[in-house]
């Protein structure tokens, strides 16, 4: 059984493409590809706006460049790209890399054709030729050349700006996308907003996605010492722009899960994650829930909201020997758990 996703396991059949290009990957990337194509192609440098998946990169010996923007440093002839869950980030990525690469770069896509890979055929024609050369494990491979490549790109055209009416106030939310509440207020976010508790001290936003949440308790509690984190680099970007738009101070870094977290916090407030990719995973939150004590300080707090359906009771009980419902629906539930 391949150790690589299905997408990978299409650009393995193709290895030849490869041969001796200086291959940029960009988009959904999961596995440990990269690192047998650095064996076919002159080099290879992988973009990533995961957290994770960069520290992986760099524990492999792959060259990698985390961020909203990549730094064409490397001269790279050949973009890979692995289609991402939402249309709108694949034209994000597809007008952002273009634009770093010269007229003539050959342009790989591969993606599982559930995904909607199919639409590059369309979003590709501004750009110059392509077409699926490969189809397997429900996957398709495309090739295409980028002829005219956008003649620059600014980051500002792709960011959606909306407004969040909350106790009165008013939020200015700024999102890029593929993130989470990326142009909606999510009710999964109102019922914890609704249930926040009294907060004071180093309070940490787990997830922050657009940040809303941290934005939020920020302008009901201006004392706070407000922390934001997200694995993905469009959400720790629209995280800042949020609070820059509402005038609001915090911290707002890249993390996976808690590898660049303090463990001095005083409450960690999460709508946490359980979609990656196109498939449902829950290892993320299941590490949260588990670690939480260790970076609470004493009589520190955890509150989360989390579709009902969701087991997560069970874990926080076991990490902190209780856990409480604090408001449920028929879809959502609020648990908090004390240190």
């Amino acid at each position: 059984m391949s150790v690589y996703t299905a997408p990978s396991q299409i650009a393995e059949r193709q290895l030849a493409s490869f041969a001796g290009k200086k291959v940029v990957i960009a988009g959904e990337a999961e596995d440990l590809f990269p690192k047998q194509l650095q064996q076919h192609a002159q080099s290879v440098t992988v973009f990533t706006s995961h957290y994770g998946y960069y520290q992986q990169m760099q524990r492999s010996g792959v060259d990698c460049q985390f961020g909203v923007e990549f730094n064409n440093n490397v001269d790279a002839d050949l973009l890979l790209l692995y289609w991402p869950k939402a249309k709108s980030e694949a034209q994000y990525l597809l007008d952002m890399m273009l634009s770093k690469l010269a007229a003539e770069t050959e342009v790989v896509v591969i993606g599982e054709n559930r995904s909607g890979v199919k639409s590059i055929e369309k979003m590709f024609k501004d750009f110059g030729p392509i077409n699926k050369y490969d189809s397997a494990r429900r996957c398709s491979f495309y090739m295409g050349i980028s002829q005219t490549p956008p003649s620059h790109f600014d980051i500002n055209r792709y960011f959606k700006t909306y407004q969040v009416e909350l106790e009165g106030a008013r939020i200015e939310v700024q999102s890029l996308p593929g993130v989470f509440s990326h142009g909606e207020f999510d009710l999964g976010t109102q019922l914890l907003l609704a249930n926040l508790p009294k907060l004071h001290g180093k309070v940490l936003d787990f997830g922050c996605g657009a940040g809303i949440i941290g934005a939020a308790m920020a302008l009901r509690y201006p004392d706070i010492e407000l922390q934001m984190c997200d694995v993905s680099a469009f959400a720790v970007e629209s995280s800042k722009r949020t609070l820059e738009a509402n005038g609001i101070k915090g911290h707002v870094f890249a993390t996976d899960v808690y590898s660049q977290a303090s463990n001095d916090y005083q409450f960690i407030i999460s709508n946490p994650p359980f979609h990656s990719g196109l498939d449902t995973s829950y290892s993320a939150t299941e590490t949260l829930l588990q670690q939480a004590p260790a970076h609470l300080i004493g009589n520190g707090e955890l509150v989360i909201v989390a579709n009902s359906f969701l087991k997560y009771q069970p874990i926080i009980e076991k990490s902190f020997g209780q856990c409480v419902t604090v408001d449920k629906t028929n879809k959502f539930a609020i648990y908090s758990a004390n240190k």
